[in-house]
């Protein structure tokens, strides 16, 4: 292949590699993007088996309710004990907290069958009635509750508890000797 031979191949490659660049760049959106690119996620699918945000009811504002009665035990369909108060024709059922987290130690059971006043809180239309207080005194201190905070927090109570769980989260504190693949027998030869 002679020099001019080669000058016009390599003039024809040039050529070549300039429109492989630029007809791109020519038929690009010259406005920006809203987001850097890679980083847009595309539409979710509607999951069949989950209703969607709008198709839900939205929850009635939660309102004060001060009820008198005495308070009755009783069960629900699983055995855990359940607790009431009737009062102006209208029977409430009593919450203090989750069953779980309470179990034997729920301390609407010491109201049981004693008048009392009861102060809390419900939805609007709804007959459960979240405790507040019992004839002026608090069921619970205030702030976050004893049984919030998962399974990790709460321990072995906690319906999501695993026995895994016993021995603290992976990683967090357990040392070289508890540690796994700290202790390999560095002897062997795989």
């Amino acid at each position: 292949m002679s020099s001019r031979q080669r000058r016009g191949l390599l003039v024809g490659v040039a050529i070549v590699a300039i429109f492989a660049v630029a007809i791109p760049a020519l038929g690009a959106d010259p406005s920006p993007s809203a987001a850097p690119p890679g980083q847009t996620k595309p539409d979710k699918l509607p999951n069949p088996n989950k209703p969607d945000k709008a198709s839900k009811p939205d929850k009635a504002p939660e309102v004060a309710v001060t009820v008198n009665g005495t308070v009755t035990k009783g069960t629900d369909e699983a055995g855990r004990p359940t607790y009431s108060v009737t009062a102006d024709g209208k029977t409430w059922e009593l919450s203090a907290g989750p069953n779980w987290y309470w179990g034997d130690k729920n301390p609407l059971n010491a109201y049981v069958g004693k008048s009392v006043s009861i102060a809390g809180s419900s939805q609007a239309g709804d007959a459960e009635l979240d405790v507040d207080t019992v004839d002026g005194k608090a069921l619970r201190e205030g702030g976050k509750p004893p049984w919030a905070g998962g399974p990790w927090v709460v321990g072995e109570t906690h319906p999501g508890w695993k026995p895994w769980m016993a021995d603290g989260k992976p990683g967090k504190g357990l040392g070289r000797e508890n540690a796994p693949g700290q202790l390999k027998d560095k002897t062997s030869t795989d």
